[in-house]
This record gives C-alpha cells, structure tokens and sequence, in this order.
C-alpha cells in the first residue's frame, strides 16, 4: 500500500474530509445545509494550509514535526504551493527523505520577537507596558509571498508569543491601554483594520490568517467605535455605522427562516418564539492551527469526528477555548456541545450593539433606529427571561436543544452588567454571587469547576475583570469593583516583579500567579493584560511614579 493510499484512509478513518475535499464551502446549519461566505476578491488566494498542502499538511501535523500546531500553518511558503506539493509528490517516496529538512527549505518559519524582550530592572509596571506596545506593534501588510495572513491596510498590535496576527475580542482590551497611555492613533487604526475586514469579507474573523476565516469571536466592534467616539465625537459614526450595521448582520444571517426550537447557523429560535445567538463556525473540520489536539479529540470522542470539530471551532469563536461551559454530561472536552448552548456574554453583547446602533442611528435614519431598538428590547427580554437564573443569583447560558437554563456559574454574567441589559434587582444578586463565590485571592474566577482547561478554575483573565469592575462600577458596586481591581493590579505587580513580564492568564487562587492548562504553554507578552492593567491603574489614578525594586 502506498503511502498516499495509506494516509487518506488513516484520515478518512479519523473522520476526516480526504484532503481533495478540504476545500469545501462553508456548512450553516444543524442539518448541514451550506451557504456560501461573502466572497473575497478573485486575486486574493484565501485557502487555508490545510487546503493547500492537503497531504503534506496532514503529514506534518501528525508526525508533530513542531511542538505548537501554530508553527506550520504560520509558516511563509518560499514559492508557490503548487510548485511545493509537486516536489512533495516525487520525492516523498524516497528512503533518503526529510520530512523535517524539506519543510525548513521550502517554508520561512514564523519568528516571535517580543518573547525574549524584558525592560531594564526596576522599570515601573506601567513603563513596562509603553515600551512594549511597540515591539508589539505590527506594519500595515501587503500580501508576502504565500502566507496564511490576510493582509491588512493599517498597523495593528498583536497579543504576543505565538499570537502573532490581530484578534477580534483581544483588540479592545488592546485598545483600552493604548487610549491610557495617549496612543489614540493606534486605536484608530485597529479600527480602521476592523472595518476593512468587514467590507472585504463581510465578518471579522477570529484573526487575520485565512484559516480564521469561518469564524469570528465576540463582538466586540461596537465598543471600539464607542471608544474611539469618546475622543472624536460623534462625526465617526457617519463612517462607523455601515460596518457596524453590516457586522450585525453577519450575526443575523438567516433569522427569517429560523423554525421555533431550531437553529441556523448563528442564530437559534427558542421554543418559546424568542430570537437569540450562538457560537459557530462555518466549517466542520479539524481547526489548522490545531490539527493533530483536534482529531486526537474526536478520537476519544466516540462520536461523529465532524461533530466534534465543528463545536471545538465554535468554542474558539466563543474566545472560551476551552471551558466547562461548553461540556456535555461526561464534562471533558470530547463531550464538547458549544452549538447546543445560547451564551449569555455573545447575547449581551449583541444588545450592546443593538443598543448603539439604534441610538446611533437616531436623527439619522429614524426607522432603522425603531427597528434596533425593537431587537434590543426584544432581545433584553429573552436573556432576562431564560438566561438569568434566580436561584444561582447569576446570568447563565441556555441549552436550546433540552429548553433549560445551564447550571454552571462562570464570569460570563458580568457581561449583562457591562453592558446594562441586567435589571437593578439582577444586578445586586450578580454583585453578590461575584463577592461571595467567584471573587478570589487574587482576580476572578473564570469558573469553580477544575478541568485542567485554560477558561477553567483557577484561572483569571484580564478581560473578564475589566468587564466585571466596570460592569459593578456601572451599576454603583464601587467597593467590590475597587476590591477585584486591586487584588488583580497585586497579583500581576508581583508577578512581573518576579519575572520582568505580564502573561496571558493569572492562577488568581494560589501563590504560583501564572496560569496555565490549555492546548499550549503560557504566552507571555501580553495585549489585552497590558491594555487592562494600564487602564485600571488610569481609571485609579495614573501611571506609577516610583520604581520598583530589583527583581
């Protein structure tokens, strides 16, 4: 048996789409009816590694040539795939063959900069984070070579370590530090990058790299363009308002059609009649920056691999990934159901955006605006009525398929508070659950449960505390919110005192400080800890003045 005959039945076997199939449009509902993405220009090559390497992809991944999948599907071809995969053919067969060697001679491998860097001992936490928005700072692109990224028109900042390209959510968390530390440009330009996606693909996706395409992360647009208005006035929204407009209904697509009880694409219709959302993702196979940890998952599973794959990137569109809040009754991560649950945070923020574009609209199209407000009350109301659980005192997430609420508290029900969907009442319940159960030593809690997934006790992130303090600050909770801002702002001071950096996630319960779990190690670096810690120290009073002690 051949080794190419070998190979596809192995990945058949797995669940797999055989490798001349990778190409596939993407898939929108439950019942794999397919609808196409907003298509890109004709000039501009958007396959993804796996679509263009087929084989040699699969070959590279499984045989875990590099210790991170990232590596490979970030890597820049030296010359067209085409010419790649024909040398590939001829001479794979071979004894002598190099797996190893032939990758490093046809591909540039993705370098990480910003992970080496440390300032000069003793340089105050805040002046830490100036100097790093520059090494963290990426040139407007043009297409390189053969590269999974998509090209963008304005400079953007990336999280760091091996998060080399722009995110969605992370941006704004991003953003929030820039405004603190005078850069207004650089947010304007995040933005700017933002809107070009959306008019060149009609979404913004999880990052710029073509194999981010068939999903997107919570959006989190509007608030940028809130932000940014906070410092240009109300003149943005002339040219904001069309994107925003049209990345909701990136979110909306096929609600007309949508049968109570029943699901399409990211839009679910209760039972009960109520239009709400959910995470997804266009495509059912195994992610590309994850390959091998995705079909090893579904393996396990015992279930339909296309299943599996296609909840496992609906999680990564969640930003969640991993959580308990997306496991099935064996709570592991090949029980994984993200499809099957109606998320509190991504039905709150598309109020938010509802919200703002109804009031945005005001004076300027009034029927636009009543219709907005209408899905932003309508929506208020659904979430209040089946996503807030009096009993846990909490904001849950919904599973649509079994009409009942979650059980699971996590620190997504700070996100009805960030935005005011939650009632004055809800609001006081929420603060108490906060204080008496998720607040910890350190941070937030992101849940209780203990899985050994990164969005799992005892993590904390910084973007779940800045939109718990500022949700409880919103609703008149200062003392709390003062309480988790200082314990976080501790817990990172020390731990950069102790290693000159600022991490992607905290342990917020043990002395250790740094987090961990996940399908990778911890990255260093950090945007959105960055941007938040430079924030909450200006919302508390300014940069640091005085130095730090050695480390």
């Amino acid at each position: 048996m051949t080794r190419r005959i070998a190979l596809t039945l192995l990945f058949l076997a797995l669940g797999c789409r055989a490798p001349e199939r990778l190409q596939a449009g993407p898939q929108g509902s439950d019942s794999d009816r397919r609808h196409d993405s907003p298509a890109a220009p004709a000039a501009e090559d958007t396959r993804s590694p796996s679509e263009l390497y087929g084989e040699l992809f699969i070959e590279v991944q499984t045989r875990q040539l590099f210790p991170d999948s990232k590596t490979f599907v970030d890597a820049i071809a030296r010359r067209s795939p085409a010419d790649i995969m024909d040398r590939y053919q001829v001479e794979r067969s071979h004894k002598s063959f190099d797996l190893r060697r032939f990758v490093q001679e046809e591909f540039e491998l993705p370098q990480r900069p910003e992970s080496d860097f440390q300032t000069a001992v003793g340089t105050p936490l805040r002046d830490h984070i100036r100097s790093l928005w520059p090494i963290l700072t990426r040139a407007p692109d043009t297409q390189r070579g053969f590269s999974s990224r998509l090209p963008l028109p304005f400079s953007y900042v990336v999280p760091g370590g091996r998060f080399d390209e722009l995110y969605y959510w992370d941006s704004y968390f991003t953003m929030l530090g820039l405004e603190a530390d005078g850069r207004h440009g650089e947010v304007r330009s995040l933005c700017k990058n933002f809107m070009h996606l959306v008019e060149r693909y009609g979404r913004i996706p999880n990052g710029n790299r073509t194999y981010y395409l068939s999903r997107s992360q919570p959006p989190f647009l509007f608030a940028m363009m809130e932000l940014i208005a906070k410092r240009d006035g109300h003149r943005v929204w002339d040219e904001f308002l069309p994107v925003l407009e049209r990345e909701h209904a990136f979110w909306m697509a096929g609600a007309e059609n949508v049968p109570a009880g029943s699901a399409e694409g990211r839009v679910v219709r209760l039972v009960s009649g109520e239009l709400l959302n959910r995470y997804w993702d266009d495509r059912d196979t195994p992610r590309d920056e994850s390959y091998r940890e995705d079909v090893e998952t579904a393996r396990k599973s015992g279930r339909l691999a296309s299943e599996v794959y296609r909840n496992l990137r609906a999680a990564a569109e969640s930003g969640w990934d991993f959580s308990s809040r997306w496991f099935g009754p064996s709570g592991d991560l090949a029980s994984i159901v993200t499809v099957e649950r109606v998320p509190v945070d991504l039905n709150a923020l598309l109020y938010g955006a509802e919200l703002t574009l109804a009031r945005r609209f005001a004076g300027i199209d009034p029927d636009k605006a009543k219709r907005f407000m209408r899905l932003a009350q309508a929506r208020k109301a659904a979430v209040q009525r089946h996503l807030y659980d009096e009993e846990l005192g909490a904001f849950t997430d919904y599973d649509w398929k079994k009409n009942q609420k979650t059980p699971l508290l996590t620190a997504a029900t700070v996100v009805p508070l960030f935005v005011g969907l939650a009632d004055p009442q809800e609001a006081d319940r929420v603060a108490e659950t906060i204080e008496r159960r998720l607040l910890a030593p350190h941070g937030l809690l992101t849940t209780l449960k203990t899985t050994g997934e990164q969005w799992d006790a005892p993590n904390g992130w910084a973007p779940l505390v800045w939109m718990a303090t500022q949700g409880l600050r919103r609703y008149g909770f200062m003392p709390l919110a003062e309480e988790l801002e200082g314990r976080f702002l501790a817990l990172s001071r020390k731990k950069y005192l102790d290693s000159g950096k600022l991490v992607e996630k905290y342990d917020v319960v043990s002395e250790m400080g740094s987090g961990g779990g996940g399908e990778y190690p911890l990255q260093d670096g950090f945007g959105w800890t960055n941007g938040v810690i430079a924030a909450l120290l200006e919302l508390r009073g300014g940069a640091e003045s005085a130095p730090l002690p050695p480390r």
